[in-house]
Protein backbone atom coordinates (compact mmCIF):
# COMPACT_ATOMS: atom_id res chain seq x y z
CA UNK A 1 0.00 0.00 0.00
CA UNK A 2 1.32 3.20 -0.73
CA UNK A 3 2.01 6.02 1.37
CA UNK A 4 -1.32 8.28 -0.16
CA UNK A 5 -3.34 5.72 0.70
CA UNK A 6 -2.16 4.97 4.10
CA UNK A 7 -3.74 7.93 5.30
CA UNK A 8 -6.62 5.75 5.89
CA UNK A 9 -4.86 3.97 8.03
CA UNK A 10 -4.36 6.34 10.78
CA UNK A 11 -8.31 7.29 10.95
CA UNK A 12 -7.97 10.40 8.53
CA UNK A 13 -9.80 11.05 5.32
CA UNK A 14 -7.93 12.44 2.46
CA UNK A 15 -10.15 14.67 0.23
CA UNK A 16 -8.96 16.60 -2.93
CA UNK A 17 -9.52 20.26 -2.79
CA UNK A 18 -9.48 20.85 -6.78
CA UNK A 19 -11.93 20.31 -9.54
CA UNK A 20 -11.90 21.15 -13.20
CA UNK A 21 -13.83 19.54 -15.94
CA UNK A 22 -10.74 17.21 -17.06
CA UNK A 23 -10.60 15.86 -13.35
CA UNK A 24 -14.18 14.25 -14.48
CA UNK A 25 -14.05 14.09 -18.54
CA UNK A 26 -10.62 12.35 -18.52
CA UNK A 27 -11.82 9.64 -15.48
CA UNK A 28 -8.86 11.50 -12.96
CA UNK A 29 -10.95 11.81 -10.06
CA UNK A 30 -12.40 8.00 -10.58
CA UNK A 31 -8.60 6.80 -10.34
CA UNK A 32 -7.83 8.99 -7.16
CA UNK A 33 -10.51 7.44 -5.61
CA UNK A 34 -9.41 3.92 -6.53
CA UNK A 35 -5.81 4.30 -6.02
CA UNK A 36 -5.18 7.02 -3.93
CA UNK A 37 -8.14 6.28 -1.57
CA UNK A 38 -9.81 10.14 -2.08
CA UNK A 39 -12.84 9.78 -0.41
CA UNK A 40 -13.97 13.60 -1.02
CA UNK A 41 -13.46 17.01 -2.21
CA UNK A 42 -13.65 20.40 -1.76
CA UNK A 43 -14.39 23.57 -4.35
CA UNK A 44 -14.23 27.28 -3.55
CA UNK A 45 -14.71 30.50 -5.68
CA UNK A 46 -10.94 30.66 -6.23
CA UNK A 47 -11.00 26.91 -7.38
CA UNK A 48 -13.62 27.72 -9.78
CA UNK A 49 -12.22 30.73 -11.43
CA UNK A 50 -8.86 29.10 -12.00
CA UNK A 51 -11.16 26.27 -13.83
CA UNK A 52 -13.48 28.32 -15.87
CA UNK A 53 -11.48 31.34 -16.62
CA UNK A 54 -8.56 30.06 -16.54
CA UNK A 55 -9.09 27.14 -18.63
CA UNK A 56 -10.79 26.88 -22.28
CA UNK A 57 -11.87 23.30 -21.15
CA UNK A 58 -15.63 25.49 -20.12
CA UNK A 59 -15.94 27.64 -23.28
CA UNK A 60 -18.17 25.50 -26.03
CA UNK A 61 -20.47 24.90 -22.93
CA UNK A 62 -20.66 28.78 -22.44
CA UNK A 63 -21.14 29.33 -25.65
CA UNK A 64 -23.94 26.54 -26.36
CA UNK A 65 -25.42 28.96 -23.13
CA UNK A 66 -25.14 32.18 -24.86
CA UNK A 67 -26.90 30.79 -27.58
CA UNK A 68 -29.57 29.52 -25.61
CA UNK A 69 -30.02 33.01 -24.14
CA UNK A 70 -28.24 32.30 -21.14
CA UNK A 71 -25.96 35.37 -20.21
CA UNK A 72 -25.79 36.48 -17.31
CA UNK A 73 -22.57 35.55 -15.53
CA UNK A 74 -24.19 34.46 -12.56
CA UNK A 75 -26.64 32.43 -14.19
CA UNK A 76 -23.39 30.79 -16.12
CA UNK A 77 -21.14 30.09 -13.54
CA UNK A 78 -23.63 28.14 -11.50
CA UNK A 79 -24.78 25.84 -14.96
CA UNK A 80 -21.27 24.98 -14.97
CA UNK A 81 -20.45 24.25 -11.39
CA UNK A 82 -23.48 22.78 -10.29
CA UNK A 83 -22.73 20.10 -13.48
CA UNK A 84 -19.13 19.15 -11.94
CA UNK A 85 -20.45 18.94 -8.61
CA UNK A 86 -23.31 16.55 -9.79
CA UNK A 87 -20.65 14.82 -11.57
CA UNK A 88 -17.99 14.82 -8.96
CA UNK A 89 -20.48 13.51 -6.27
CA UNK A 90 -21.78 10.58 -8.67
CA UNK A 91 -18.35 9.46 -8.99
CA UNK A 92 -17.45 9.53 -5.06
CA UNK A 93 -21.37 8.15 -4.10
CA UNK A 94 -19.66 4.82 -3.76
CA UNK A 95 -17.50 6.08 -1.17
CA UNK A 96 -20.62 7.99 0.18
CA UNK A 97 -22.48 4.37 -0.01
CA UNK A 98 -19.96 2.16 1.41
CA UNK A 99 -19.27 4.30 4.81
CA UNK A 100 -22.98 4.75 4.86
CA UNK A 101 -22.61 8.80 4.56
CA UNK A 102 -19.53 9.44 6.44
CA UNK A 103 -17.28 10.18 3.24
CA UNK A 104 -17.71 10.90 -0.12
CA UNK A 105 -18.55 14.11 0.21
CA UNK A 106 -18.11 16.85 -2.33
CA UNK A 107 -18.47 20.66 -1.28
CA UNK A 108 -20.16 23.51 -3.12
CA UNK A 109 -19.81 27.06 -1.60
CA UNK A 110 -22.36 29.94 -1.09
CA UNK A 111 -21.40 33.02 -2.37
CA UNK A 112 -19.23 34.89 -0.88
CA UNK A 113 -21.19 38.13 -0.51
CA UNK A 114 -23.10 36.61 2.08
CA UNK A 115 -20.29 36.07 4.36
CA UNK A 116 -22.36 38.73 7.16
CA UNK A 117 -25.77 37.35 5.89
CA UNK A 118 -27.54 34.70 7.70
CA UNK A 119 -30.45 34.58 6.32
CA UNK A 120 -29.25 34.89 3.29
CA UNK A 121 -26.89 32.25 3.48
CA UNK A 122 -29.24 29.96 4.90
CA UNK A 123 -31.89 30.26 2.13
CA UNK A 124 -28.83 29.52 -0.49
CA UNK A 125 -27.38 26.80 0.97
CA UNK A 126 -31.28 25.62 0.77
CA UNK A 127 -31.37 26.77 -3.00
CA UNK A 128 -28.01 25.19 -3.73
CA UNK A 129 -28.77 21.74 -1.37
CA UNK A 130 -31.57 21.38 -3.95
CA UNK A 131 -30.42 22.13 -7.46
CA UNK A 132 -27.27 19.47 -6.59
CA UNK A 133 -29.95 17.04 -5.94
CA UNK A 134 -27.30 14.52 -4.23
CA UNK A 135 -26.99 13.23 -0.97
CA UNK A 136 -23.21 13.50 -1.14
CA UNK A 137 -23.49 17.03 -1.56
CA UNK A 138 -21.77 19.25 1.38
CA UNK A 139 -22.85 23.05 1.31
CA UNK A 140 -20.25 25.29 2.34
CA UNK A 141 -20.92 28.23 4.89
CA UNK A 142 -18.73 30.42 6.28
CA UNK A 143 -17.75 30.00 10.24
CA UNK A 144 -18.67 33.99 10.67
CA UNK A 145 -20.94 35.01 13.06
CA UNK A 146 -23.73 35.34 10.91
CA UNK A 147 -22.99 31.99 9.54
CA UNK A 148 -23.48 30.21 13.04
CA UNK A 149 -27.37 30.59 12.95
CA UNK A 150 -27.34 29.55 8.85
CA UNK A 151 -25.46 26.34 10.28
CA UNK A 152 -27.70 25.32 13.54
CA UNK A 153 -30.87 25.42 10.88
CA UNK A 154 -29.33 23.49 8.21
CA UNK A 155 -28.43 20.64 10.01
CA UNK A 156 -31.83 20.63 11.84
CA UNK A 157 -33.11 20.40 8.32
CA UNK A 158 -30.53 17.19 7.56
CA UNK A 159 -28.56 19.55 5.42
CA UNK A 160 -24.88 18.54 5.29
CA UNK A 161 -22.80 21.40 5.90
CA UNK A 162 -18.90 22.07 5.54
CA UNK A 163 -18.25 25.26 8.15
CA UNK A 164 -15.15 27.67 6.09
CA UNK A 165 -12.43 29.76 7.06
CA UNK A 166 -12.16 29.13 10.70
CA UNK A 167 -8.60 30.27 12.23
CA UNK A 168 -9.72 29.93 16.05
CA UNK A 169 -10.51 28.00 18.89
CA UNK A 170 -12.67 30.86 20.57
CA UNK A 171 -14.84 30.41 16.79
CA UNK A 172 -14.13 26.79 16.55
CA UNK A 173 -16.23 26.01 19.64
CA UNK A 174 -18.78 28.35 18.98
CA UNK A 175 -19.35 26.41 15.70
CA UNK A 176 -19.81 22.69 17.14
CA UNK A 177 -21.99 24.46 19.68
CA UNK A 178 -24.46 25.47 16.56
CA UNK A 179 -24.00 22.19 15.31
CA UNK A 180 -24.82 20.48 18.02
CA UNK A 181 -28.09 22.37 18.49
CA UNK A 182 -29.30 21.67 15.10
CA UNK A 183 -28.60 17.59 15.89
CA UNK A 184 -30.73 18.64 19.07
CA UNK A 185 -33.11 19.82 17.51
CA UNK A 186 -33.50 16.96 15.35
CA UNK A 187 -33.47 14.72 18.39
CA UNK A 188 -36.44 16.78 19.87
CA UNK A 189 -38.98 15.88 16.86
CA UNK A 190 -37.26 12.59 17.03
CA UNK A 191 -35.73 12.75 13.45
CA UNK A 192 -33.01 10.42 12.32
CA UNK A 193 -29.41 11.86 13.45
CA UNK A 194 -27.23 9.83 10.82
CA UNK A 195 -28.39 11.28 7.77
CA UNK A 196 -26.62 14.63 8.13
CA UNK A 197 -22.40 15.28 8.56
CA UNK A 198 -20.76 18.40 8.96
CA UNK A 199 -16.82 19.31 8.85
CA UNK A 200 -15.00 22.39 10.39
CA UNK A 201 -12.78 23.29 7.72
CA UNK A 202 -9.73 24.69 10.19
CA UNK A 203 -7.17 27.13 7.78
CA UNK A 204 -3.89 25.78 8.83
CA UNK A 205 -0.95 27.40 6.56
CA UNK A 206 -2.47 30.65 6.78
CA UNK A 207 -1.78 30.89 10.34
CA UNK A 208 2.00 30.06 10.02
CA UNK A 209 2.52 33.06 7.33
CA UNK A 210 0.27 35.48 9.10
CA UNK A 211 2.33 35.01 12.90
CA UNK A 212 5.69 34.04 10.65
CA UNK A 213 5.26 37.73 9.55
CA UNK A 214 5.38 38.99 13.10
CA UNK A 215 8.21 36.66 14.23
CA UNK A 216 10.20 37.97 11.54
CA UNK A 217 9.87 41.27 12.12
CA UNK A 218 10.64 40.94 16.00
CA UNK A 219 13.86 39.40 14.58
CA UNK A 220 14.53 42.32 13.51
CA UNK A 221 14.37 44.39 15.65
CA UNK A 222 16.07 42.19 18.57
CA UNK A 223 18.69 43.76 20.65
CA UNK A 224 19.15 40.89 22.30
CA UNK A 225 21.18 37.95 20.38
CA UNK A 226 19.57 35.73 23.17
CA UNK A 227 16.39 36.15 22.06
CA UNK A 228 16.86 35.38 18.92
CA UNK A 229 17.19 31.90 19.07
CA UNK A 230 13.73 31.47 21.14
CA UNK A 231 11.77 33.36 18.30
CA UNK A 232 13.72 31.46 15.40
CA UNK A 233 12.71 28.68 16.83
CA UNK A 234 8.76 29.58 17.23
CA UNK A 235 8.89 30.05 12.88
CA UNK A 236 6.57 27.50 11.73
CA UNK A 237 5.05 26.46 14.51
CA UNK A 238 1.67 28.57 15.23
CA UNK A 239 -0.25 27.18 12.28
CA UNK A 240 0.05 22.91 13.90
CA UNK A 241 0.12 24.05 17.30
CA UNK A 242 -3.44 26.12 16.92
CA UNK A 243 -4.39 22.73 15.24
CA UNK A 244 -3.57 20.13 17.80
CA UNK A 245 -5.17 22.39 20.47
CA UNK A 246 -8.26 22.74 18.47
CA UNK A 247 -8.12 18.76 18.30
CA UNK A 248 -7.90 18.21 21.52
CA UNK A 249 -10.87 21.00 22.05
CA UNK A 250 -12.90 18.70 19.76
CA UNK A 251 -11.70 15.37 21.28
CA UNK A 252 -13.22 16.84 24.51
CA UNK A 253 -16.75 18.45 23.14
CA UNK A 254 -17.59 14.98 21.08
CA UNK A 255 -16.59 13.03 23.88
CA UNK A 256 -18.67 14.96 26.85
CA UNK A 257 -22.02 13.94 27.95
CA UNK A 258 -24.04 16.54 25.78
CA UNK A 259 -22.87 14.75 22.58
CA UNK A 260 -23.02 11.14 23.95
CA UNK A 261 -26.29 11.79 24.30
CA UNK A 262 -27.19 12.52 20.61
CA UNK A 263 -24.58 9.77 19.60
CA UNK A 264 -26.20 6.80 21.00
CA UNK A 265 -29.37 7.97 18.60
CA UNK A 266 -27.12 7.99 15.41
CA UNK A 267 -25.44 11.51 15.53
CA UNK A 268 -21.72 11.84 14.16
CA UNK A 269 -18.91 13.52 14.79
CA UNK A 270 -18.07 16.85 13.30
CA UNK A 271 -14.93 15.82 12.40
CA UNK A 272 -12.24 18.69 11.88
CA UNK A 273 -11.18 19.48 8.14
CA UNK A 274 -7.69 20.67 7.52
CA UNK A 275 -7.50 23.12 4.72
CA UNK A 276 -5.16 25.37 3.30
CA UNK A 277 -2.49 22.53 3.82
CA UNK A 278 -0.27 23.23 1.29
CA UNK A 279 3.26 24.44 2.56
CA UNK A 280 3.72 28.52 1.66
CA UNK A 281 7.02 28.22 3.15
CA UNK A 282 10.09 26.68 0.94
CA UNK A 283 12.50 26.38 4.50
CA UNK A 284 9.06 23.72 5.29
CA UNK A 285 8.40 19.89 4.09
CA UNK A 286 5.91 20.50 1.39
CA UNK A 287 3.99 17.76 3.15
CA UNK A 288 4.52 19.39 6.68
CA UNK A 289 0.33 20.30 6.94
CA UNK A 290 -0.64 16.74 5.89
CA UNK A 291 2.48 14.88 8.11
CA UNK A 292 1.99 16.71 11.14
CA UNK A 293 -2.04 17.12 11.35
CA UNK A 294 -2.50 13.30 11.43
CA UNK A 295 -5.30 11.86 13.24
CA UNK A 296 -8.44 9.63 13.53
CA UNK A 297 -11.71 11.01 13.14
CA UNK A 298 -10.26 14.03 11.04
CA UNK A 299 -10.47 14.99 7.39
CA UNK A 300 -7.41 16.77 5.18
CA UNK A 301 -7.94 18.96 1.92
CA UNK A 302 -5.23 18.92 -0.16
CA UNK A 303 -4.38 19.75 -3.66
CA UNK A 304 -3.25 17.24 -6.47
CA UNK A 305 0.25 19.22 -5.75
CA UNK A 306 0.58 18.28 -2.17
CA UNK A 307 -1.14 14.73 -2.74
CA UNK A 308 1.60 14.25 -5.22
CA UNK A 309 4.38 15.31 -3.31
CA UNK A 310 3.26 13.23 -0.25
CA UNK A 311 2.91 10.43 -2.73
CA UNK A 312 6.62 10.60 -3.49
CA UNK A 313 7.99 11.42 0.02
CA UNK A 314 5.13 11.71 2.99
CA UNK A 315 5.94 9.70 6.04
CA UNK A 316 2.46 8.39 7.73
CA UNK A 317 2.17 8.66 11.35
CA UNK A 318 -0.01 9.80 13.75
CA UNK A 319 0.75 12.72 15.10
CA UNK A 320 -1.60 14.84 15.77
CA UNK A 321 -2.21 14.31 19.56
CA UNK A 322 1.46 13.91 20.24
CA UNK A 323 3.21 16.67 22.21
CA UNK A 324 0.02 18.54 22.75
CA UNK A 325 2.24 20.41 25.98
CA UNK A 326 4.90 21.56 23.34
CA UNK A 327 1.86 22.93 21.00
CA UNK A 328 0.57 25.15 24.56
CA UNK A 329 4.13 26.20 25.30
CA UNK A 330 3.88 27.98 22.06
CA UNK A 331 1.40 29.69 22.17
CA UNK A 332 2.42 30.85 25.50
CA UNK A 333 5.55 31.50 23.70
CA UNK A 334 4.00 33.94 21.15
CA UNK A 335 1.41 35.95 23.81
CA UNK A 336 4.73 36.52 25.45
CA UNK A 337 6.48 37.95 22.37
CA UNK A 338 3.52 39.79 21.99
CA UNK A 339 1.49 37.68 18.82
CA UNK A 340 -2.24 38.18 19.79
CA UNK A 341 -3.96 35.08 18.05
CA UNK A 342 -7.10 35.87 18.36
CA UNK A 343 -6.07 39.25 16.42
CA UNK A 344 -4.30 37.52 13.53
CA UNK A 345 -7.41 34.56 13.87
CA UNK A 346 -10.01 38.28 12.63
CA UNK A 347 -7.58 39.19 10.34
CA UNK A 348 -7.50 35.88 8.74
CA UNK A 349 -10.87 35.58 8.09
CA UNK A 350 -11.44 38.81 6.73
CA UNK A 351 -8.70 37.98 4.33
CA UNK A 352 -9.87 35.33 3.45
CA UNK A 353 -13.11 36.25 3.15
CA UNK A 354 -12.34 39.06 0.66
CA UNK A 355 -10.18 36.98 -1.43
CA UNK A 356 -12.75 34.51 -1.99
CA UNK A 357 -15.40 37.69 -2.86
CA UNK A 358 -12.85 38.91 -5.65
CA UNK A 359 -12.05 35.52 -6.78
CA UNK A 360 -15.71 35.23 -6.99
CA UNK A 361 -15.86 38.53 -8.47
CA UNK A 362 -12.72 37.68 -11.48
CA UNK A 363 -15.39 34.61 -12.09
CA UNK A 364 -17.66 36.51 -13.20
CA UNK A 365 -16.08 38.91 -14.98
CA UNK A 366 -14.29 36.42 -16.88
CA UNK A 367 -17.39 34.86 -17.54
CA UNK A 368 -19.00 38.15 -18.62
CA UNK A 369 -15.88 38.98 -20.70
CA UNK A 370 -16.07 34.94 -22.43
CA UNK A 371 -19.77 35.44 -23.16
CA UNK A 372 -19.25 38.87 -25.05
CA UNK A 373 -16.65 37.36 -26.72
CA UNK A 374 -18.56 34.38 -28.42
CA UNK A 375 -21.26 36.56 -28.94
CA UNK A 376 -18.96 39.10 -30.97
CA UNK A 377 -17.63 36.22 -32.88
CA UNK A 378 -21.34 34.47 -33.76
CA UNK A 379 -21.98 38.06 -35.60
Amino acid sequence: MHRVRRIASVGQSLWLDYIRRDLLDTGALARMVEDDGVAGLTSNPTIFQKAIVGSSLYDREIRALAGRGVSDPVAVYEALAVDDVRRAADVLRAVYDRTAGADGFVSLEVAPSLAHDGRGTLVEARRLHALVERPNVMIKVPGTVEGLAALEELVAESINVNVTLLFSLERYERVVDAYLRGLERKAARNEQLSNVASVASFFVSRVDTAVDRELEARLAAADDQKERPSIERLLGSAAVANAKLAYEKATELFGGARFVRLKEKGARVQRLLWASTSAKDPRFRDVKYVEELLGPETVNTATPETIEAFRDHGEVERRLDRDVGRAREVMAELERLGVDLRRVAADLEVQGLKAFADSFAGLLQGIGDKVAAFGQASR
